[in-house]
């Protein structure tokens, strides 16, 4: 009898000021916690997740103001490391996580780096991983389309200036998490 597959278990976190809603596939092994980019949410990281699972503990948070997480008035990359430190210890791992940051969200795994425990940062740059949407295929293509909103991009644009850190740029990962997410996945568990 082959075993289940792992599912993917969606939950909220945190308090009424700071709440993220984040899916969760696997209880064992390293954490791996996966930032999707600015104007994108978790669900871009599906296709990699679902290749992951069985093999660690994969975490996708939506970031504030995305999918479904709330707005909130602090959008800073200190404040939202922090909380994502809180989450990742909720989940009662004792390994320390490889965070994996899209696009801006390469800055937000650098600041989680600089204050929290990390066995590896990474990121992966473009919005979708392929020269243009085009490329990405069919089933995946509504994780590739971020949603237009000039205000929530106004809240965050101080994400696109360069982060301070006491840390070299994060470790370069292919872009196919949208085009090729079994090599994506592959790539990431050479680390575990």
């Amino acid at each position: 009898m082959d075993p289940q597959p792992v599912l993917r278990n969606t939950q909220i976190a945190g308090t009424p000021g700071n709440l993220l809603a984040y899916d969760r596939w696997g209880t064992t092994g390293r954490p791996i916690l996966l930032l999707h980019g600015l104007l994108f949410d978790r669900t871009m990281w599906w296709p990699v997740a679902a290749e992951l699972a069985g093999h660690c503990s994969v975490v996708a948070p939506d970031l504030p103001g995305h999918g479904q997480s709330p707005i909130r008035d602090d959008c800073s990359m200190a404040r939202i490391a922090d909380d994502l430190a809180t989450l990742v210890q909720s989940l009662g791992s004792t390994r320390a996580p490889i965070v994996v940051g899209h696009d801006a969200s390469a800055g937000l795994a650098l600041t989680f780096a600089d204050r929290y425990a990390t066995h590896r940062v990474f990121a992966v740059d473009g919005p979708t991983g392929a020269a243009t949407v085009e490329e990405v295929p069919t089933a995946f293509l509504s994780y590739a389309e971020p949603r237009e909103d000039p205000a929530l991009l106004k809240t965050y644009e101080h994400w696109l200036a360069a982060p301070p850190t006491q840390r070299a740029a994060p470790a370069r990962l292919p872009a196919t998490h949208l085009t090729d997410p079994a090599a994506f996945a592959t790539n990431l568990r050479a680390y575990l």
